[in-house]
């Protein structure tokens, strides 16, 4: 169990380093595109409707709680990376889920050396755009129901003293679900039987998903640190896979 424990920073480190290479840098270019103007507009629009909501407020409190307005931008600050992490992730994946899947294939056929993939063009994307969308919906229908349960329990007096580290755990899961899929899917295993793997795996899932959802709670880093989770998945699925699954 440790040295599974300890895989999944190296597999996230090295697919930092995959997707530095020349070769790869235009298929993470895509994502990396989508996932910044999503991160932009999502910050812009906070941004503007924390001024439009601090103007409104601050004239109409009495002159001795002025100080909050020192106060509140710490805690915008904190809502923001709240928002960031929860909202740009769902929405970054859900756009850029046809680029991330071409990304994992390129990821793998380096890693395995052979090419069983076809080759990337504007006609396949379109092709592959409602499988890979459906999957994604697949995924965002397993987060919610178990989100909202953790969050009524959050509720719960005495109960909800377990539903913060409960909801760690959830989404350090969920980052593993989130990424591993995107090799599973593009080798043909179904949605179940990748859930399955991952619990087979399920140290080596969590400690992959426990660095990458720190890495992620990062701005700015994690526009970058998508696409080296995608890729270090995309290495750990090989690795735990040698012979390949696609038919």
């Amino acid at each position: 169990m440790p040295a599974q424990v300890i895989s999944g920073p190296q597999f996230f480190n090295a697919g930092f380093q995959m997707v530095l290479r020349p070769g790869l840098r235009k298929f993470v270019l895509m994502p990396f595109t989508i996932n910044l103007l999503v991160f932009v507009a999502l910050v812009s629009f906070a941004v503007q409707r924390f001024n439009y909501w601090v103007a409104e407020l601050m004239p109409k409190l009495p002159s001795w709680l002025s100080f909050l307005d020192y106060l509140l931008w710490p805690l915008f600050v904190l809502l923001v990376l709240l928002m960031i992490f929860f909202t740009f992730t769902t929405l970054a994946n859900l756009v850029a889920a046809p680029f991330n899947s071409f990304l994992a294939e390129k990821v793998e056929v380096v890693a395995r050396g052979h090419d069983p993939f076809p080759s990337f063009s504007w006609t396949e994307l379109l092709a592959i755009l409602p499988r890979t969308m459906m999957r994604e919906l697949r995924k965002l229908g397993y987060f919610l129901p178990r989100s909202l349960g953790l969050f009524i329990l959050s509720f719960i007096p005495g109960v909800n003293l377990i539903a913060a580290p409960l909801w760690v755990l959830f989404n350090i899961w969920m980052m593993a679900v989130q990424y591993l899929d995107y090799p599973a899917d593009n080798n043909k295993v179904d949605w179940l039987a990748t859930l399955r793997w991952i619990r087979e795996h399920r140290w080596a899932s969590l400690s992959f998903g426990g660095v990458t959802y720190l890495a992620l709670m990062v701005p700015g880093f994690n526009l970058i640190a998508m696409p080296a989770a995608i890729a270090g998945a995309t290495l750990l699925w090989v690795e735990n896979n040698p012979i390949v699954t696609q038919q």
